[in-house]
């Protein structure tokens, strides 16, 4: 799965007022306009109610330059627009809104005075071609190429991320194109300032001889969005959107004019490669409003679609940007995960880039999108550097480790420290579980996805009225368990999603089914969720399910539905599931019902350190109090096609973190659970074989189906074949073995010593 990404944008033309008299815009006037203070706290108040992250803020070059607009700011306490700009932008903050303006050709002092109170700016240069300022841009002297470098120049000087771009097709040569390109990457390798690249191919529009363009914009949204010719109040996730996105609007656009030069869609993929291979670092943006071809972009290496504003856009108005639904729709199927970004890119949300008051409203606000230093979301809190070395030497003695210890491991960056927590995690392996790899033949068997909860980490669950919905048939059902059989399994794993008219009889009719069909498989199912479940509808304790559960065959039972076992982390990502207090009883109750369990957490997305550290402490407690856990599996998060991922802008946690964690884990569990699994779903194969250099012993099973980490987006497969799990342990140097899934040994493979 590959992403694109968007900005969840609102547009304030604050003024079209315009020094310049540039043949191609429509935006700008050479009339006084100018919103009024009262009509932009609306408008900002308007964008709040459209669940806005970003406020850009377009205008025209030194509106000023017209004496009544320069009257108005006068009148209203500013001395020039930048003020005017400022005070708009404070408004935007005051409102959590990060402001991100474009407002043309600016002096060194005004882009500092912006700086203070914006996110990211921008301008397009457009292009080097000098020959334009005697066609299109001739009576625009701001326009001059020498005028656009220096203000991106100056922005890279004042560590301002700075958004840029060209505009093809306004009669510029072939070769400036590329020019223009190059002079882009000159700059960002001097300052490294430029986040993003557009691609903007140009497309004649009307004029519209005074009318606002924000209300044509905004009307043409709306019809796009809602999926209706009519204006209409669909919403982004409005199920019965049904635009296709390759239709961009119903107007007809104006005839090409005699300077401009006509652009098809592989001069602008071969300006994405040209972008990609000038500055592999920099995204590459493509308007998706402005063309019917822009998914062949994105398959030609575009990796964003700008701000897919909900009031439209206010220089093409008549061209309405597709809603995130729509866009998703179109991406899917290609592969293509869409996820929302901030305005500011990741790599610049720090004091370096950023003034400490806009940087304080992505943290109260938006702190999922800020990179992650350890573990999911960035906390301030300071770890003592001298505690992690001490908890390595603890846990590889098995000792209890305090919060602070275990909050020091997640937290953990330094390589060298990281490595010593790899050779005591993989020590302690081995005087557990010796270099045995186990791994279980197994199928899964999700027999419905119909839903309930609605957790936002996950890609799998569907309303009853969703076409993705599905229950599995009795006799699909038991086909699929004699596949199981006839492909060696031993185990059966039951979960689905929570159904609201599944009873405690019906989980109990499918065990049943399950047990007539093949009588010699052990019945793995039913997470604390789903026994939750079963005593709402049931109205009897969870000892008392368990009781009736084990009657009709259950073997044991999937410590999934953990998630983080911390409750602010669960009302976070999951308000509707279980607290942690209660996924403990019901563990605990399948331990004293005489079951065994797994246990599991889920981390890479939003969790803290330190809120992974109390879920260590909380499991390890548990198998302290009973024993019944058979082993601990990390899975971390899949972002790709859930809401959780799309709206917290949380990229898949690394290979390297992936495994600094799972060292961690194993430390922390000490001598408490003997088995650490790692899962080839979420890791991949050759990340899970890695990790058994880095405390694990067991690689799971051999799964046959699996439908949660794939429809969150997981590229790494359903189903292994054993020789597939025999050569990933010997790969590393260990002895295969098939286990049961109470970790019986039932057949030993010998190590591969070539390997």
């Amino acid at each position: 799965m590959q992403r694109v990404t968007f900005s969840r944008n609102f547009t304030l033309s604050l003024s079209r007022t315009c020094q310049c008299y540039c043949k191609y815009c429509a935006f700008a006037t050479h009339q006084a306009h100018v919103h009024a203070p009262v009509d932009v706290e609306k408008i900002l108040d308007e964008a709040l109610k459209r669940n806005t992250k970003e406020l850009l803020v377009l205008t025209g070059e030194k509106p000023e330059v017209n004496p009544v607009v320069a009257e108005r700011l006068k009148a209203w306490g500013h001395e020039d627009f930048t003020s005017y700009v400022v005070w708009a932008c404070e408004k935007a903050l005051e409102r959590g809104m990060l402001p991100h303006t474009n407002l043309g050709v600016l002096s060194k002092e005004d882009l500092g005075r912006l700086r203070e109170v914006t996110a990211s700016q921008g301008l397009m240069l457009e292009s080097v071609d000098p020959s334009l300022m005697d066609t299109v841009h001739a009576g625009s002297p701001t326009k001059h190429p020498k005028e656009r470098l220096a203000t991106i120049r100056a922005a890279g000087e004042l560590k301002i991320p700075f958004t840029t771009g060209i505009l093809v097709g306004i009669g510029e040569s072939v070769e400036s194109r590329v020019e223009s390109l190059e002079a882009l990457a000159e700059l960002h390798r001097e300052y490294g300032h430029i986040q993003e690249v557009i691609l903007q191919n140009f497309v004649p529009h009307p004029r519209y001889y005074g009318a606002e363009v924000a209300e044509i914009a905004n009307e043409a949204s709306k019809r796009r969005w809602s999926g209706k010719d009519e204006a209409g109040s669909g919403g982004e996730e409005d199920p019965s959107l049904t635009n296709s996105v390759e239709v961009r609007s119903g107007s007809s656009s104006p005839p090409l004019p005699d300077w401009a030069a006509p652009v098809d869609v592989d001069e602008i993929k071969r300006l994405t490669a040209e972008s990609k291979r000038l500055m592999p670092d920099v995204g590459v943006q493509v308007p998706p409003n402005l063309s019917d071809w822009w998914p062949e972009l994105v398959e030609a290496g575009a990796t964003d679609l700008g701000g897919l504003s909900a009031n439209g856009d206010h220089i093409s108005p008549e061209e309405p940007f597709p809603s995130p639904h729509q866009v998703r729709k179109e991406l899917a199927p290609r592969g293509y995960a869409l996820t929302e970004r901030l305005c500011v890119y990741p790599q610049y949300m720090d004091m370096d880039w950023m003034e400490q008051g806009v940087l304080d409203v992505i943290k109260l606000k938006y702190w999922s999108f800020i990179p992650r230093r350890g573990s999911g979301r960035r906390s301030d809190e300071v770890i003592d550097p001298e505690i992690a070395p001490r908890a390595i030497a603890k846990g590889r003695e098995g000792d209890w480790l305090s919060e602070d210890e275990m909050t020091a491991l997640f937290s953990e960056t330094r390589p060298e420290v990281i490595e010593e927590m790899r050779i005591a995690a993989d020590e302690l392996r081995e005087e557990l579980a010796g270099d045995v790899t186990t791994f279980v033949v197994n199928r899964n068997i999700n027999f419905t996805n119909i839903c309930v909860v609605g957790c936002a980490f996950c890609g799998f669950g569907q309303g009853k009225r969703s076409p993705d919905a599905y229950e599995v048939a009795e006799s699909d059902f038991a086909d699929r368990i004699r596949e199981a059989v006839d492909f060696g399994a031993t185990e059966l794993c039951m979960q689905g999603g929570i159904h609201p008219d599944l009873t405690l009889e019906e989980y109990g009719r499918w065990l049943r089914l399950a047990k007539d069909t093949a009588p010699q498989l052990h019945l793995h199912a039913y997470s604390p969720m789903e026994i939750n479940h079963a005593c709402e509808r049931s109205g009897k304790e969870p000892g008392e399910v368990f009781e009736y559960l084990l009657a009709q065959g259950l073997g044991s039972t999937p410590g999934t539905a953990a998630e983080v076992l911390d409750d602010g982390v669960r009302q976070r990502i999951s308000p509707n599931k279980l607290p942690a207090a209660r996924w403990i009883e019901i563990i605990e109750a399948s331990h004293n019902a005489g079951l065994r369990s797994t246990s599991t957490v889920m981390f890479g997305h939003i969790e803290e350190p330190r809120e992974l550290a109390r879920h260590m402490q909380v499991i390890r407690s548990l198998q302290e109090r009973t024993g019944g856990i058979t082993e601990f599996v990390p899975l971390s998060f899949i972002p790709f096609n859930t809401l959780l991922g799309r709206t917290h802008g949380i990229e898949e946690i690394t290979v390297r973190e992936n495994l600094k964690h799972t060292a961690a884990f194993r430390l922390a569990l000490g001598r408490s659970i003997t088995n650490l699994q790692a899962s080839w779903v979420k890791m991949g194969l050759e990340g899970a074989t890695e990790a058994l250099r880095w405390g694990v012993n067991d690689l799971g099973g051999t799964l046959m189906e699996e439908n949660i980490s794939r429809m969150a987006g997981s590229q790494h497969g359903v189903k292994l074949e054993v020789d597939d799990l025999i050569a990933a342990a010997r790969a590393a140097g260990r002895i295969p073995a098939q286990r049961d899934t109470l970790y019986g040994i039932l057949e030993t493979y010998a190590a591969d010593a070539a390997a």
